[in-house]
């Protein structure tokens, strides 16, 4: 693919990741799923181009994220994990071939990253989580492990995602940046 094709291809990518984004000021229940979505389009540059070029487009996203979106905790939820999750899933599953020692540190990583943004969230942004008094001295705990629960969702959905992309999408996606 050449040049030209690979920064069209990234700036409609960001474009329709960042646009994923700002419905997080419409639809603000959806401040997981959306980043979520936004972040397996990058799935996309990873296969067709590289990871370089997805970090890329991972970097332009959560800088703008952050400056124009309300919504501080999807953009922060986007930065510590579902943009650079799609990224390094591959590289991951590339280099570790014990399955059981991929998802632990994989698992790992998750936790690490849900514990670095609701710190930042909660303690730089000031945005309070309204769960922790209904649930007590259990709410972070519970929380994180339906966070972990998610995590396995996401993960497993990204995988299917890729495999449906590889087996039906992907030569009618290159015909579009062949020329």
């Amino acid at each position: 693919m050449r040049n030209s094709a690979k920064t069209a291809m990234g700036g409609m990518i960001a474009a329709l990741s960042l646009t994923i984004m700002l419905l997080t000021a419409v639809i603000p229940y959806l401040q997981y799923a959306l980043p979520a979505m936004s972040g397996a389009l990058l799935v996309l540059m990873v296969i067709e181009i590289n990871k370089k070029w997805a970090l890329c487009a991972y970097v332009a996203v959560s800088i703008l994220s952050f400056l124009i979106l309300p919504n501080k905790e999807a953009a922060m939820v986007y930065f510590a994990f579902f943009g650079i999750y799609p990224i390094l899933k591959p590289l991951l599953e590339s280099k570790i071939k014990n399955n059981y020692l991929c998802w632990f540190i994989k698992a790992v990583f998750f936790n690490i990253a849900a514990v670095a943004a609701y710190t930042v969230i909660i303690y730089i942004f000031g945005i309070p989580l309204e769960e922790m008094d209904e649930l007590g001295k259990w709410g972070i705990p519970l929380l994180l492990a339906m966070g972990n629960v998610m995590f396995v969702l996401y993960d497993i959905c990204i995988t299917r995602l890729v495999t449906l992309y590889l087996r039906r999408w992907q030569k009618k996606f290159r015909k579009l940046f062949k020329h």
